[in-house]
């Protein structure tokens, strides 16, 4: 998982037909602090994020497959959750 930063949306006319119904963001990772990391990419939205959300994004095959429920599919980043809070704290046993 990475915790990334909706920063835009993609607007196309032309795209593969897997991406139909779903909205496409330009995403950027960010630390735990809010500070950016890393290159910006893209990642199709399932959960209803919004520009300047902080987001989870799931960058791995095979959850990304049980998600759509497809074997193949040309999506490689989806957003999986939106974070409300970011608690930093350290577990005492």
């Amino acid at each position: 998982m990475t915790l990334a930063k909706v920063i835009g949306t993609v607007v196309s006319t032309i795209k593969h037909p897997e991406y139909n119904g779903y909205k496409l963001f330009v995403v950027q990772p960010v630390t735990i602090d809010g500070a950016p990391t890393g290159d910006s990419f893209l990642a199709v939205d399932v959960v209803q994020a919004g520009v300047g959300d902080k987001v989870l994004i799931l960058r791995e095959g095979n959850g990304i497959r049980q998600i759509f429920k497809k074997q193949i599919l040309p999506i490689r980043s989806v957003v999986v959750g939106v974070v409300d809070h970011v608690e930093r704290g350290c577990w005492v046993e």
